[in-house]
């Protein structure tokens, strides 16, 4: 079990994986902004809720 967790954290660490050339659209953007803004997380003893406020 943790031989295969090696392996895995090997292959998902490689810096060649990781694109620099990210270029999201203005309105990819705009939409996750305004999604995280309307977002409310609560926590009621060991559960969360997400609320989104539209």
């Amino acid at each position: 079990m943790y031989k295969h967790f090696n392996s895995m954290a090997k292959i998902y660490s490689k810096k060649a994986l990781a694109s620099k050339n990210l270029k999201p659209k203005k309105e990819v953007v705009s939409f996750l902004l305004s999604y995280s803004q309307a977002l409310t997380v609560v926590k009621i003893d060991d559960k969360n809720f997400d609320i989104i406020a539209n």
